[in-house]
């Protein structure tokens, strides 16, 4: 970069108390050295660990340091939503409390929205550190988020992602419950890069990221952000009808040719069971679109905000030159 850059690090916090301290220190150490201005915005999900009682004491600490505490767990995206839409400097960069993610892997992502001259970069480690079933219901989700927003660059997702403020102008708007950072972000650009990164090992607790959330995440993506599973339904319906019309023909043509049929109450319950599971399979999927859409016009937020603290006064809402 030409000039020192100024960076908004945002960090949700669940339950990541023994975490924090060190986080922070190795934040400071790298950003010291390679920005011009930071900041480090801990989003506190709803921890019940005391978590957000030592962001308070760290900000008063630390001039660098803001908080935000939200009312209850909404889930990662959700306390991602509320970080970025405070973060005030023009390159945000995004990661996991756990210290898996390294501090000094930071400066490279923010240099690399330059080298490659792209808008979001995602750090990809190739060491593995999870288990096989999150490793199998990770790679699921990444390819339901590629089937949403019709990229295939979303395969490299991952939480550690630097990109420019001004994305934040997609999705200004964005109130969805079943809010996606990354299916948001791709709104507003394709020019994505990625960077080999470093995973460290977890030092403290275990992930809120189980396999049944990561499935249901991939689920949210595809009925919130895609039409695949209708697709998937109607590719389904037609395949069933030409497949009962092969059916038919089989009947039909033995019966004219050799003279003998197919015997009926098995033949039949089976092509009914067959037929009845498919059409509630669609109803099912149909069902989940329609319930999407009435929790969407109940007009529920994605998070709802208790505190702020930092530099600005307690509660203070951002102002709009920083949104």
């Amino acid at each position: 970069m030409t000039q020192r850059p100024r960076v908004s690090v945002v960090i949700p916090v669940w339950n990541g108390k023994e975490s924090l301290p060190e986080l922070r220190a190795r934040l400071a150490k790298a950003l010291d050295a390679s920005t011009a201005a930071y900041e480090l915005l801990f989003v506190d999900d709803g921890s019940v660990d005391g978590s957000f009682a030592l962001i308070e004491t760290l900000a008063r600490d630390h001039g660098t340091v803001r908080g935000i505490s939200l009312l209850r767990n909404y889930g990662q995206h959700a306390a991602l939503l509320a970080g970025v839409r405070h973060a005030r400097y023009e390159i945000v960069v995004t990661m996991d409390d756990d210290l898996q993610h390294r501090p000094e892997d930071v400066p490279a992502l923010i240099q690399a929205l330059d080298d490659d001259d792209v808008d979001l970069v995602y750090g990809v480690s190739k060491n593995d550190e999870h288990g096989l079933f999150r490793n199998v219901a990770s790679r699921i989700t990444k390819a339901s988020m590629a089937s949403a927003v019709g990229q295939d660059m979303a395969r490299a997702a991952t939480a550690f992602r630097a990109f420019r403020r001004e994305l934040r102008a997609a999705f200004e708007g964005a109130s969805d419950p079943f809010v996606s950072l990354d299916v948001l972000l791709s709104w507003a650009t394709t020019r994505i890069a990625v960077r080999e990164t470093a995973m460290a090992p977890r030092k403290h607790g275990r992930s809120g990221y189980t396999f049944r959330a990561l499935v249901r995440h991939a689920l949210n993506m595809l009925t919130g952000y895609s039409l695949v599973p209708l697709r998937l339904v109607t590719t389904m319906g037609f395949g069933l009808a030409l497949f009962g019309v092969i059916v038919l023909a089989f009947v039909l043509i033995r019966y004219f040719v050799s003279g003998s049929t197919i015997p009926g109450f098995p033949f039949l319950a089976s092509i009914v069971a067959l037929f009845a599971g498919a059409q509630l399979f669609a109803l099912g999927v149909l069902g989940e679109y329609l319930g999407r859409m009435h929790f969407r016009s109940m007009q529920r937020p994605a998070y709802a905000i208790r505190k702020v603290v930092g530099d600005r006064r307690e509660g203070e809402a951002p102002d709009a030159a920083d949104r």
